[in-house]
């Protein structure tokens, strides 16, 4: 017994120190699961904002190119707007299923900043189906757009936690009269 005696220290220590490799493997483990599921769902949440922003580009380019065929929009490739607007109706319904997916995993911030968004994309939309001629309504509704664009960049970034971006604001040219 007393043998055992004198072995049972070094027992013990060999208990401990299982026990407590054990507990940090199983802690590292759970640590490292979260980095990873955390890291899944950040780069689920960067393709739902970028689908929506592809979406939503979607509509304004038309809204460009008939405004151009209008004589209120430089763009270079102007539509009449009986050609775009079935291209229009496919726009706005591919709006919806990429706007419900933002909505599921947006943060309150950028979903915000969506609606911000699309709310002057469906302005521009209305401009260009009532073939509205008016030389200052179009500027402002493109500064609007432009402006809630780069809001809605800029709650993405927040969100995912980038740096602060270009802002793409490239000089436009006026519309060439003719």
């Amino acid at each position: 017994m007393s043998a055992f005696i004198q072995q049972l220290p070094a027992l013990v220590g060999v208990v401990i120190g299982a026990l407590g490799s054990y507990l940090a493997l199983a802690r590292s483990d759970r640590e490292r699961f979260r980095r990873e599921r955390a890291a899944r769902w950040e780069e689920r949440r960067l393709a739902v904002y970028a689908d929506y922003a592809r979406s939503l580009k979607k509509s304004v380019v038309l809204t460009y190119r008939v405004a151009a065929h209008l004589g209120e929009d430089p763009h270079p490739h102007p539509m009449s707007p009986t050609e775009a607007e079935p291209l229009m109706a496919e726009a706005t319904d591919g709006r919806d299923p990429t706007g419900e997916a933002l909505l599921m995993l947006g943060s309150h911030e950028v979903v915000e900043r969506a609606r911000v968004w699309v709310t002057v994309v469906m302005e521009m939309e209305r401009f260009v189906r009532a073939a509205t001629r008016d030389a200052a309504a179009w500027p402002a509704l493109l500064e609007r757009q432009r402006a809630a664009r780069e809001g809605y960049y800029a709650a993405v970034r927040e969100d995912l936690g980038l740096p602060p971006g270009h802002p793409a604001r490239w000089p436009t040219f006026p519309a060439a009269d003719g």
